[in-house]
C-alpha cells in the first residue's frame, strides 16, 4: 500500500477510469450550460483543500463562464484532501449543503477505493443540479471550458 504513494497523481487512475471520468463529464454537460473541471493531483500544500480548490479554480480561469456557473473537483491524493467548488452563479443556486453533501459523497467512494467511481458520481450530481439551474440550449450553448481531467504534481 505504500508504493501507492509514491506515484503521481496522473498515474493513480487506469485510462478505464480516466475515460470514466471524462465521459461523466461529457455526458453532464450536454445536459447544462454549466462546465465542470476536474482537477487531481499528489499533494495538497494549503491547509484547507477549500483555499486551495479555488486557488486552481483561478488559475483554469474557470471563472470566464458567461454564467459564473464553473464547478471545480479538487482531490489532492496523497495528503487525502478534496473540495467541490462551484462559481458564484451556482453556487447561489443550490447552496453550501450540497456542495457539502458531495464532499461526503465523494468520500463515501474513497474508502472503498473507488476513486473514478467517486468522482464521476459527482460530476453526474453536480450536473444535474447545473442541468436544474442552467439548462442546456442548443441555440446558444458553447463548450467553455475542456473536458478533460487536469492533472497536477
Amino acid at each position: 500500500m505504500l508504493h501507492w504513494f509514491k506515484k503521481k497523481a496522473i498515474d493513480l487512475f487506469s485510462p478505464q477510469d480516466k475515460e470514466q471520468i471524462v465521459t461523466a463529464i461529457k455526458k453532464a454537460e450536454l445536459q447544462t450550460s454549466g462546465e465542470i473541471r476536474v482537477y487531481i493531483e499528489s499533494e495538497c500544500a494549503h491547509t484547507d483543500s477549500l483555499h486551495r480548490a479555488i486557488e486552481v479554480f483561478d488559475n483554469l480561469e474557470m471563472y470566464k463562464t458567461d454564467m459564473r456557473n464553473g464547478v471545480l473537483i479538487y482531490v489532492a491524493m496523497k495528503t487525502r484532501k478534496l473540495a467541490v467548488y462551484g462559481d458564484e452563479g451556482i453556487y447561489q443556486q443550490v447552496g453550501k449543503g450540497f456542495w457539502d453533501n458531495q464532499v461526503e459523497k465523494i468520500i463515501h467512494h474513497f474508502n472503498k477505493n473507488d476513486y473514478a467511481e467517486g468522482i464521476a458520481t459527482v460530476v453526474g450530481e453536480v450536473g444535474n443540479a447545473l442541468k436544474q439551474h442552467f439548462p442546456y440550449d442548443a441555440q446558444t450553448d458553447e463548450n467553455e471550458l475542456p473536458d478533460d481531467i487536469v492533472f497536477g504534481n
